[in-house]
């Protein structure tokens, strides 16, 4: 028997770009057929429309549009067979779906059976379970179960698939990253290849969308679920498999010691992914002085290339010269283009307009926020003048407590390190100066400050940061009470007035920009809680 060869696409497909993303699946089938002389391509989940597709499934016109789209690809792609991940419309509703063509013809239809309605996952709002069971086809004389993404969680489908004859398991998904992710990957298919005794495909998509973003990592697995051959992180490709003579050569893993590199990665990528696809020439960032803003314009000009970011120093008479100076020099080591608007003139424009009205009360929190509003305003003019996009520059410690200013530090469109607790932020910024020295040593070293009033610390607000992220950690992530908290070693004071910030800033967080999901519990549509509710020290 012949050598026969399949192809991964582990490709970024824009979502809701259906004419495009059918395009681009041609193209690859091509690519794979010509360069690699792969025989099969294989695409992932819903790689038709992206992922997630959302409220896009109600549009009307949709279902014409993926029709048209998948005749396209049954009548173009020849000599390779596909397999494309889709929407199917029918009758009774909409299946989570995958084609398989062969010279014109659909040989196979999957649906996908297990829906994830759980963390960022909403399908059973929009689709239907399968259950006619798993689809096993025929290619150069295999059998092969064809799986979709969640049915490879649960041991049902896959069983199902080897009872119906299958002797290889194809998984496709769209599998979003965050830091835990790869770990319960690994038992997970490691489960089912040792379950079934087959060897397993998990192709998965790449990519930032919105606040998600999908870091591939496609991997093989033999029958006994070690692994044979793993596609990079967050890297686009075609990689090609033989499934005769020598088998693959096990691939690359990255260890422990990288899990830093693949965060900052994720935001990156992220941060690309949404400027570019939103049509923005660039990106705009307030520089201070400060550890989280110096993170975030290290991140967008590696996203996007210093010459596409701008960064301005917005300075008041509380900025101490050195973080004017660590802003300047981070902007000259990044090659970005610096600028510096003092606030001072719109600071007291606002100041005496309220004078009348504030009078017999003394400075407070009140003029804190107007000096952060002020320079929302600044960087929000920039922003509609010059097109950029501002990256808000909050952290996750911030974004759970409530430190941080509507419509001052918190506008802007999209926010990268918005799921990066403080400590984290500063573990990326000593990480990222190994690559090369681009944020001054002073600004990791400094304790932080916001730099609203005389000598403020942010230990001055806030427990220590090394206190409060593991508190926030429990809290959030886990779901624990403030008593579980207590015991395990943190001051019931302290957890107590934890949990007070974290429920009383869900207003603001309700408002805040979209940003990566890296943690396993991400504000915003995973952690989904009232704005108004009365749950005490649950």
């Amino acid at each position: 028997m012949s050598v026969a060869t399949l192809a991964l696409a582990q490709l970024s497909f824009r979502v809701g770009d259906v004419e495009g993303n059918a395009r681009r699946i041609i193209a690859a089938a091509a690519e794979a057929r010509d360069r690699l002389g792969a025989g099969l391509l294989l695409t992932p989940e819903l790689s038709l429309i992206g992922y997630p597709p959302d409220d896009l499934l109600l549009r009307s016109a949709l279902p014409a549009a993926v029709a048209a789209a998948l005749d396209q690809i049954r009548g173009t792609v020849r000599g390779i067979d596909v397999v494309v991940g889709h929407p199917e419309f029918t009758a009774e509703g909409i299946y989570n779906a995958a084609s398989v063509f062969r010279d014109g013809q659909r040989i196979a239809l999957a649906r996908k059976q297990l829906l994830p309605n759980y963390g960022v996952f909403d399908e059973r709002r929009h689709f239907l379970p399968g259950r006619t069971g798993s689809t096993v086809f025929d290619w150069q004389g295999r059998r092969f179960g064809l799986c979709i993404c969640e049915d490879i969680w649960g041991p049902g489908p896959a069983a199902d698939a080897q009872a119906r004859g299958a002797e290889l398991l194809i998984a496709l998904n769209a599998s979003p990253y965050d830091r835990g992710k790869a770990a319960g990957r690994d038992r997970v298919l490691r489960a089912r290849a040792a379950e079934t005794g087959l060897p397993l495909i998990y192709l998965n998509t790449v990519g930032g969308q919105d606040d998600l973003v999908f870091d591939g990592r496609s991997q093989v697995r033999d029958g006994r679920g070690e692994p044979l051959l793993e596609a990079p992180a967050f890297g686009e490709g075609l990689f090609a498999l033989s499934l005769d003579g020598a088998q693959p050569q096990p691939g690359q893993r990255g260890s422990a010691d990288d899990e830093l590199a693949l965060v900052y990665q994720a935001l990156v990528v992220a941060t690309r992914d949404y400027v570019d696809r939103n049509g923005f020439p660039g990106a705009l960032v307030g520089l201070s002085g400060g550890i989280d803003s110096a993170l975030v314009a290290a991140i967008a000009a590696d996203a996007l290339g210093p010459e596409r970011v701008r960064v301005v120093s917005l300075p008041s008479r509380y900025t101490l010269g050195i973080s004017n100076d660590d802003a300047a020099e981070q902007a000259r080591a990044l090659g970005l283009r610096y600028e510096r608007l003092s606030i001072e003139p719109a600071f007291e424009a606002f100041s005496q307009t309220l004078a009348p009205l504030f009078a017999g009360r003394s400075p407070d929190l009140t003029e804190e926020n107007l000096q952060s509003r002020c320079r929302g305003v600044l960087l929000m003019a920039l922003s509609n003048k010059f097109g950029s996009l501002v990256l808000t520059t909050g952290n996750k410690s911030e974004m759970a407590v409530g430190y941080a200013t509507l419509y001052g530090d918190m506008c802007g469109g999209f926010a990268p390190i918005k799921d990066c607790y403080k400590t984290l932020v500063y573990d990326l910024a000593r990480w990222r100066n190994t690559r090369s020295p681009v944020i001054p040593p002073r600004v990791i070293e400094r304790p932080p400050s916001a730099e609203l009033r005389p000598d403020q610390k942010d230990s001055d607000s806030l427990p220590p940061y090394e206190v409060l992220d593991p508190i926030l950690e429990a809290y959030v992530e886990h779901s624990r009470s403030v008593a579980e908290i207590v015991a395990l070693g943190y001051e019931r004071a302290v957890v107590e007035r934890v949990a007070r910030l974290v429920q009383r800033a869900e207003y603001k967080r309700r408002q805040a920009p979209p940003g990566p999901k890296i943690t396993p519990c991400a504000f915003g549509r995973e952690r989904r809680y009232p704005l108004t509710a009365f749950y005490g020290a649950l």
